[in-house]
């Protein structure tokens, strides 16, 4: 399932550190590489859209691809709000091949949840990097962390698991 980025995310910075702009052919993906190229094509129509991933996401279970206002149009996801695709992504060149890896967990709507969790975190992880921060819709927190391989982030997502019936831990790829 696909979906597309609403307006308020316009003028913020993205995860790759690009300023958004619903215009452009852009993607968040939660595990390719930022920078690579994926063809996003509608299932239902045929339509296809190049795009570059510049961003995580999508974080709603269910969803593989959250794209610009721009690419939505072109495939007929603007106004379906989401659709079924399929998306190929070509081969992105890195100096770390395995990947960095991260979890992040969110949204919650209490911020007082979101400190809990870093809390417990920092204690359960000790040298982590984890931070907690706000976003148009709640609260989010990440947790980086000190071995950055898919195992050990993997390891992480399960054991935060889903805080509440909200929030969803994701592993995201941070290269």
């Amino acid at each position: 399932m696909a979906s597309w980025y609403v307006t308020n995310y316009r003028g913020r910075a993205m995860a790759d550190g690009t300023i958004g702009n619903q215009g452009a052919m852009t993607a968040a993906h939660r595990t390719l590489p930022m920078g690579s190229t994926a063809l996003v094509t509608n299932l239902a129509t045929g339509q296809q859209v190049l795009v570059r991933i510049t961003d995580r996401g999508p974080f709603v279970q269910g969803r593989v691809v959250d794209l610009s206002e721009g690419a939505a149009k072109i495939i007929g996801v603007y106004r379906a709000g989401i659709v079924n695709v399929r998306v190929e992504a070509y081969a992105h060149h890195t100096t770390y091949p395995e990947g960095h890896w991260c979890v992040q967990t969110g949204v919650f709507k209490d911020h007082g949840d979101a400190i809990d969790l870093k809390a417990a975190l920092q204690k359960r992880y000790p040298g982590s990097q984890v931070v907690e921060f706000s976003g148009p819709d709640g609260f989010w927190v990440r947790i980086d962390p000190i071995h950055k391989d898919k195992a050990t982030a993997l390891a992480m997502e399960r054991w935060i698991g889903s805080p509440d019936k909200f929030s969803q831990a994701y592993l995201v790829r941070t290269d």
